[in-house]
């Protein structure tokens, strides 16, 4: 089976995407987004690229799909840079899956 990779975000963000091939879902609001996230879940979709506004936005939705093994939410930073959640979310499943975090470095 193969799945679909879809880009939830802004407008200004997701049609770079769509230039690639991607296909994109312009959102701005928590609910639009709810919506659209659990719309591509139902509809194939094995990755989801997430804006980390956005899913700052839907915390509960995120994590309810984290639990299940698609679609896969990737969190990417928007033109105005990243603001930490999407590499919070990789260290907090490292250290889950293996019992401590290899990724973060010491001081």
């Amino acid at each position: 089976m193969a799945y679909k990779i879809a880009v939830v975000g802004g407008k200004d963000i997701v049609t770079a995407f769509q230039l690639i091939g991607f296909d994109v879902y312009p959102s701005y609001t928590a609910e639009e987004t709810r919506r659209t996230i659990d719309k591509l879940a139902k509809e194939n979709y094995g990755i989801i690229y997430l804006t980390e506004e956005l899913a700052d936005l839907i915390p509960d939705t995120i994590r309810r799909y984290d639990g299940l093994p698609t679609p896969a939410i990737t969190l990417i930073p928007t033109n105005r840079g990243t603001e930490g959640i999407g590499r919070n979310r990789i260290n907090d499943n490292v250290e889950k899956a293996i019992g401590s975090n290899i990724l973060q470095g010491g001081d």
